[in-house]
């Protein structure tokens, strides 16, 4: 039997690269999906203030840009698997972001990804559930991602979260990171219903992290190619349903500082992915 092509790169990876130049780069990998952002990575935010890899884009405010990118993605076959991007904060009302979801609408995605940073639970699933609506009613899938850092912080908060969401609603996003560091197993991936997983990303790290670094900072800059880290990540390929999609999420912000080329990076973690099994 053959086996299915469900390996996507996502933005993180590549830091944010501009989404037509993304589309491409992954269909030449061999990659069938990406996770797609309306604008690039905000650098500064992750501590890298004169660190500009790319010029500035941004699919909310660049028609032209949207046409290109819907081109794109029917030329190569690839999909946007998971829209990312909307987030729960404390400072803000999801109910705003009409707008970017019918983008992503209008661009194919199949899925939207949600965490929250909003301390309080119970404003946390009062905001998750209109999303969840504003998403359901655009015709997209809608994904939960828990973390460490975050309100839903580990795997079980997850699924309270997605059981108080309403069957049928929401499921969770599994990242290998999240998972392992917030106490997680393969038995208990191996326990999940399959039905209730929307998603997965990729990638490897030391299992408990160096002192001084924080575990936003190495989420999302300092990451492993798959099988160079701790996790058992062969062994979390085989537990994840065969059909599920999986993002390659591998952010290496100092390397491509030095001069690391994207092309050369995408090509280093398919290869890996696919030498665990994916």
């Amino acid at each position: 039997m053959t086996k299915t092509n469900r390996l996507g790169i996502e933005q993180l990876t590549v830091m944010g690269m501009p989404p037509v130049e993304l589309v491409k780069l992954v269909a030449a990998s061999g990659c069938v999906g990406i996770s797609g952002a309306l604008g690039p990575m905000p650098l500064a935010m992750f501590g890298y203030p004169d660190l500009h890899l790319y010029d500035h884009w941004s699919l909310e405010d660049d028609a032209s840009l949207r046409r290109e990118m819907k081109a794109a993605l029917r030329d190569t076959g690839v999909v946007i698997e998971l829209g990312e991007g909307f987030r729960v904060r404390p400072d803000g009302d999801v109910r705003d972001r009409g707008a970017g979801l019918d983008i992503m609408a209008e661009l194919g995605a199949v899925r939207i990804n949600a965490v929250s940073m909003e301390p309080s639970l119970e404003r946390t699933y009062d905001q998750l559930g209109h999303l969840a609506d504003m998403v359901i009613e655009r015709g997209m899938q809608f994904t939960l991602e828990f973390a460490p850092m975050n309100t839903i912080n580990n795997l079980q908060s997850a699924l309270d979260a997605i059981a108080h969401l309403g069957q049928g609603r929401c499921k969770v996003l599994v990242d290998a990171m999240h998972l392992f560091r917030s106490g997680g197993t393969i038995d208990d991936l191996k326990a999940l219903d399959p039905a209730l997983i929307g998603y997965a990303q990729l990638c490897d790290a030391p299992m408990v992290a160096a002192v001084g670094v924080s575990y936003f900072q190495e989420a999302t800059c300092g990451r492993m190619v798959p099988g160079s880290g701790e996790f058992p990540m062969a062994d979390w390929i085989a537990a994840l349903p065969d059909d599920l999609p999986i993002g390659i999420e591998v952010p290496m912000v100092d390397a491509f500082a030095a001069g690391l080329d994207p092309r050369d990076h995408v090509a280093n973690v398919v290869q890996a992915a696919r030498a665990l099994g994916a």
